[in-house]
């Protein structure tokens, strides 16, 4: 019986289809220690906040005057009052 070969892939999806349907057993002898980290952690992450209706209303308002999503005008008022 030929010997399976493990993904050459950085897709964490395509590797936890891989691992969902397959056992880390069959694959000890290929296996290799790494020291760096293999996936590391974005640099952003995701914040929620609890708006008034009639405040969503007034943000939603703005950012369509101006084009834009309204997660982009409200992150583009953070970042300025940060650099304040």
């Amino acid at each position: 019986m030929k010997t399976q070969e493990l993904p050459r892939t950085d897709s964490i999806e395509e590797l936890a289809q891989f691992w969902d349907t397959h056992d880390l057993t069959d694959f000890e002898d290929q296996l290799e220690a790494v020291a760096a980290p293999v996936f590391t952690p974005k640099a952003e992450a995701v914040m929620k906040i609890h708006l008034r209706r009639q405040e969503i209303a007034a943000v939603t308002r703005i950012a369509r005057s101006r084009g834009l999503p309204r997660e982009s005008l409200v992150r583009e008022w953070v970042l300025e009052k940060l650099r304040e």
